[in-house]
């Protein structure tokens, strides 16, 4: 059995607190699965943990302070981990930033732009300028960088989740950027479908009143960890996982994924909406 290779504390916040669970747990003597069990946790989630990859979210982190006695020391980590920088990314998107790479789905309604997961250069760095109008240009590459780097999520066959976008058709009529840079963004969502990496479905603008008229919404399911709803506003996030109220999202999403077109027909108006661009025709 080869030797287990241990975790370099010094690397980060999430490494340090990984091994410091590590030594307390094998101090207690418990095995992975004695820890985590009672919680809502598989054991590939805390050896993740462990490992410096993965961060703990409070729920886990209260249930470990009880079964290894830590006297609460593990929860009130979380907020210094929690606030570990992320570069490019703001320090409320930490938790999503990580999920997404270990999710078996996600599941997106923007109604007024295009997710960042899809963004193509141009539209990240419109998007980023818009937000941080007085930024210096360093600033703005490298949060244009940091977000087109989560698009990776969608080149390895084995780790992509299953990816469900619901977008507004004024997304598409509306455009953000030059009329080849549109078609160019369009173009590379048609592609993702086209690669079976993404279901995109588009919203039409007459559909009428529908159950996700406020807000946006990422819905993450995970193998080894109860599901969880993102939401967002201009500078503040919030990570939902009360599993009530995760259920009343699901609900929502499902009803408005019924009003939506079906992903063919939302395929089709992708590309043909792409093309017009590249024709200079009027979307609208």
């Amino acid at each position: 059995m080869p030797a287990r290779k241990e975790v370099d504390g010094s690397v980060s916040v999430p490494a340090f607190y990984g091994s410091e669970l590590r030594w307390k747990r094998e101090e207690a003597g418990l095995t992975l699965q004695a820890t985590v069990e009672g919680s809502y946790y598989a054991v590939s989630y805390l050896s993740e943990i462990e490992r410096g990859a993965r961060r703990m979210p409070g729920d886990l982190a209260a249930h470990i302070d009880r079964v290894l006695k830590t006297d609460g020391f593990f929860e009130r980590r979380c907020e210094d981990v929690r606030k570990a920088r992320r570069v490019g990314h703001a320090d409320y998107f930490a938790r999503i930033l990580e999920a997404e790479k270990y999710a078996k789905s996600v599941e997106e309604w923007y109604p007024g732009l295009i997710p960042g997961l899809l963004h193509t250069a141009a539209y990240a760095r419109v998007m980023v300028r818009a937000t941080h109008p007085l930024a210096p240009n360093e600033e703005v590459e490298e949060r244009v960088t940091a977000r087109l780097a989560r698009a990776r999520l969608f080149e390895d066959d084995h780790k992509t989740p299953m990816y469900w976008v619901i977008l507004h058709e004024s997304v598409l009529r509306e455009p953000m950027l030059p009329p080849e840079d549109m078609a160019e963004q369009l173009d590379h969502i048609a592609a993702l479908a086209r690669r079976h990496r993404i279901a995109p479905q588009i919203l039409p603008w007459n559909c009428g009143p529908h159950p996700f008229m406020l807000g946006a919404a990422t819905l993450m399911t995970f193998r080894d960890a109860p599901p969880l709803v993102y939401t967002e506003s201009l500078h503040s996030g919030d990570t939902i996982d009360d599993p009530a109220l995760v259920e009343e999202y699901r609900k929502s999403y499902d009803l408005l994924r019924a009003a939506a077109l079906s992903p063919q027909a939302s395929l089709a108006m992708i590309e043909a909406t792409a093309e017009d661009y590249r024709n200079g025709k009027k979307t609208d």
